[in-house]
């Protein structure tokens, strides 16, 4: 009997750090991607030029498309700094979107019962809030893997739907509006209670890029950062060298999901201006991708954030324009990110076609 292999091996390239190809394959990524969907575009009935100069215009092309744009940036960046931290120990934090709907729940309770604060106190203790909120929720997870062992990939997914359904019970019970007519909301925050803005989006966007550089200085030039990156390369190693890898594992996680909890307080104050079930609106999971595509990379996560939000407000943009249904829309989001995504494992590998003669594998 023939032994049998798969046709194509994936072999992991010795220089995946070479940084020529690695700019080529993302530009004829984006190329790629950008054909193909032009082409699902056409089959559709419409423009691939009108239809991408429309999202281009829908989403940088005005002040009001610019500032919506920047807005979205705003939560999709903090939350893939927060994961980042995570990922980096190699500790697998799906429930952003939970801690981002913690923090939320914390900054609000400030807001709508201790609204008598001077601002700067109130927006500061409201910060302080969702940042120690998110903070214990992530360490929640982080506590039984260090002391359990337990899985932290579904321990943190299955803690999104308690912060969801914490947030449903407050809109329909103890936070419901009185003034809402019956609808299940809670009530606008006062206006000592919401962000400022600045050019024309709340300062959330002044805190996301300090918090950028913050993160970039905290993981290369900190003995914390460069405990936690010891742990995720290697645990063992990390314990040779006299590390408490318990200790590390709880104090990343915390700040990991602090972070979240921190965009979702300056999502409930400066953009919805109340707390809502949508105050995540899965910006836990988008940030993986973000993060991912940066490479664990704060300073190139700006530009991949920016990047990603000039694609979801263009492709609502065109939605409207061009009555395309959104589910239309989300397949032409993927096939933008497949080629994207694409890109980084042909970075990282090569393929490898073997095949069969004389009953052995070549």
């Amino acid at each position: 009997m023939r032994n049998w292999q798969m046709p194509v091996r994936a072999i992991k390239r010795v220089d995946e750090e070479n940084r020529l190809r690695g700019v080529f394959l993302r530009v004829v990524a984006i190329f790629l991607a950008l054909a193909v969907g032009g082409l699902f575009l056409w089959a559709l009935g419409f423009s691939p030029v009108a239809v991408y100069a429309s999202m281009i215009e829908g989403a940088v092309g005005t002040k009001t498309a610019l500032r919506m744009t920047a807005r979205l940036c705003i939560p999709l960046l903090i939350t893939s700094l927060a994961v980042t931290l995570a990922f980096k120990m190699r500790f697998w934090n799906i429930g952003a979107e939970g801690q981002i709907g913690v923090g939320a729940i914390a900054a609000s309770y400030v807001a709508l019962y201790h609204s008598d604060m001077p601002r700067v106190l109130l927006l500061l203790t409201m910060a302080a809030a969702g940042f120690v909120a998110g903070g214990l929720y992530g360490a929640i997870p982080a506590y039984f893997k260090a002391k359990f062992g337990t899985n932290e990939t579904l321990f943190t997914l299955m803690l999104n739907y308690v912060a969801f359904y914490t947030i449903q019970a407050l809109a329909q019970g103890a936070w419901k509006d009185p003034a809402g007519m019956g609808f299940p909301k809670i009530a606008r925050f006062a206006s000592q209670a919401q962000l400022p803005t600045l050019l024309g989006v709340h300062i959330g966007w002044v805190v996301a890029l300090v918090l950028v550089v913050l993160v970039h200085l905290y993981l290369r030039c900190t003995k914390q950062g460069y405990e936690l990156t010891v742990v995720g390369e290697n645990e063992n190693t990390a314990r040779y060298a006299g590390m408490n890898v318990k200790k590390i594992l709880v104090r990343t996680m915390f700040l990991s999901a602090g972070l979240a909890g921190l965009a979702g307080m300056l999502q409930a104050s400066g953009a919805d201006k109340t707390l809502t079930e949508s105050v995540a609106n899965n910006v836990g999971f988008t940030a993986i991708t973000v993060a991912w595509l940066a490479q664990l990379n704060p300073l190139a996560m700006v530009v991949v954030t920016v990047l990603f939000c000039i694609l979801t407000k263009g492709s609502d943009t065109i939605q409207s324009l061009y009555n395309i249904a959104p589910a239309a829309a989300e397949v032409f989001q993927g096939i933008i990110l497949f080629f994207v995504l694409g890109s980084e494992f042909f970075i990282r590998y090569r393929l490898r076609f073997v095949g069969f003669k004389g009953g052995k594998v070549e």
